[in-house]
């Protein structure tokens, strides 16, 4: 029997951080990419500008889109769904992936940044030019 690996987390303040720190990174730092696994009635509720949706119900038919060479911060509401995914993607070869502790509600505990209601055309969608922020 193999030790089970401590599941990789950031708290919700440090992934804000690293995110306001990736925006005008210097060439060939990866911007982290926060990964939301809410359903979409859940991200239209409210959600982290600039997130990327991927709900659980479709993830496993879409994971292999995600990409391995920048950091994701998986993001759902409490953290139960998004600590599963982040270690379904460790699992798989992910190697920079980090579960975002008390998900969306320690988000808006802390204050941060969020939208809600209605989506504005392609919020949500992997960015065109594979960065987010």
């Amino acid at each position: 029997m193999q030790p089970q690996v401590p599941l990789p987390t950031i708290s919700a303040l440090d992934a804000d951080a690293a995110r306001a720190e990736g925006v005008g990174a210097p060439a060939g730092q990866p911007v982290p990419i926060l990964l939301d696994v809410r359903e979409r009635h859940e991200f239209v509720a409210v959600r982290v500008p600039g997130a990327l949706l991927c709900p659980t119900s479709t993830f496993l038919a879409r994971f292999e889109e995600l990409p391995r060479d920048r950091p994701l911060h998986v993001i759902c509401h409490t953290g139960n769904r998004s600590a599963a995914v982040t270690a379904f993607l460790v699992r798989n070869g992910w190697a920079d992936v980090w579960n975002v502790a008390g998900g969306m509600d320690a988000w808006e505990r802390a204050g941060l940044e969020v939208r809600r209601g209605p989506l504005a055309p392609g919020e949500g969608d992997p960015p065109v030019d594979g960065r987010t922020g």
